[in-house]
Formats: C-alpha cells, sequence, structure tokens
C-alpha cells in the first residue's frame, strides 16, 4: 500500500512532492483535463470520475488542485490547502490570499473562513490571474519569480499582514523568494500538508 496517493492536475505537482518526500511511497496521479473541464463549474460526470479514482485509492488520498478540492473533499480525500489554512488560522489574520486561478478564489475563501471558524481572517484576496499563462506553459521559474515580484508589491507594508497564503499548489516555488524578503509568514501548501501527513519523513 502507497503512503499517499496524490491527485494531481499538472505534471509540475508530482515532481514537486517527490522532492519534498524522496522516501515516500507516493501513488502520484496527474489529470490535467480534470482541471480543464472544472474551470467552468464541475459537471455531474467530472464529480463522478474524482470520486471514482478517490474511491479506488488504497489509503489516504490527498488532492492538490484547490479549484477540485471541495469535490474532492466530499469524496473523502484530503485538501492539500486545509493544513495551511488552519495554520493560517493558528498565526492570524490579517490575511493576503493570492491566487492565480479564478476558479481557486471561491473555494479557497470559504477554508480558510472555515479555519477561522467564528473570527474573521481580515482577508485581502490578490489575483494573480495575468501570470497563470507562464505556468501552463512551462516556465515555472518565470511564473514563480513574477509571483513573488507581484506579492511583494502588493505587502508594501510588513504590518499589514499577519501571513501570506499562496492559495494553489503551484505557487509554491514563490515560497522561499519571498520569504527572503519579509518577515510575514509565507504559507504553502505543499510542503504543510507534507509535513503533516507524513511526519515522520
Amino acid at each position: 500500500m502507497a503512503d499517499l496517493t496524490l491527485l494531481h492536475t499538472a505534471d509540475a505537482h508530482a515532481r514537486t512532492f517527490r522532492a519534498l518526500a524522496p522516501e515516500a511511497d507516493l501513488n502520484q496521479q496527474v489529470r490535467s483535463d480534470w482541471l480543464a473541464r472544472a474551470r467552468n463549474g464541475i459537471g455531474a460526470d467530472l464529480r463522478a470520475e474524482i470520486a471514482a479514482a478517490i474511491s479506488a485509492a488504497d489509503g489516504p488520498v490527498l488532492c492538490s488542485c484547490t479549484t477540485l478540492g471541495p469535490v474532492a473533499e466530499e469524496a473523502g480525500a484530503i485538501r492539500i490547502d486545509w493544513p495551511m489554512m488552519q495554520e493560517a488560522a493558528r498565526i492570524g489574520g490579517p490575511v493576503l490570499m493570492a491566487y492565480c486561478l479564478n476558479s481557486t478564489a471561491a473555494p479557497s475563501e470559504a477554508l480558510l473562513r472555515r479555519a477561522f471558524g467564528g473570527r474573521d481572517p481580515h482577508l485581502t484576496p490578490l489575483s494573480l490571474a495575468q501570470h497563470w499563462p507562464l505556468f501552463e506553459t512551462g516556465a515555472g521559474t518565470a511564473f514563480s519569480a513574477a509571483i513573488a515580484e507581484s506579492i511583494a508589491r502588493a505587502m508594501m507594508d510588513d504590518d499589514a499582514f499577519g501571513c501570506v497564503v499562496l492559495a494553489q499548489a503551484s505557487m509554491a516555488g514563490a515560497a522561499a523568494e519571498l520569504r527572503a524578503q519579509t518577515k510575514v509568514p509565507v504559507l504553502a501548501s505543499p510542503e504543510i500538508a507534507m509535513r503533516v501527513l507524513l511526519p515522520a519523513r
């Protein structure tokens, strides 16, 4: 049995998680078509496919796609951003939440508010959709640099935020560069999720 099954919508995520847990037995499945189909809403057929993949897995399942997260969670998977949102709630707001897909905004905000419970996260959403084509064309380094630059510019004053949330797993590459520029905690979902799910590795 694999330590963890991961459902991805891009090959880049598989490389990210292999680097984070090189000793783990990971069953990584990439379905880029799922995200393409979900961009305008998740229909019954796609919902059924996701549920079937999760049901067929032997052991825990982690969904790395924020857009598909709510549906995957309903089917029994762990959402990659849930441990990160819990960490954001532990740190406290105000929260700057950056995202690159409009389909990510609503589920990410809902999950963040769930983690905060009855408290107000004092959320500032930051759309960086203009940079998404870089990720889609495989320009990962340029994508991460653009994300970091835009967030740094939006922050201006470090004291304005309690933490920064990189809403999508694809944005994790910007974390190190941002951390070198600010004292504000920068939260990236892949590293936090793996630390929680595979704590011994």
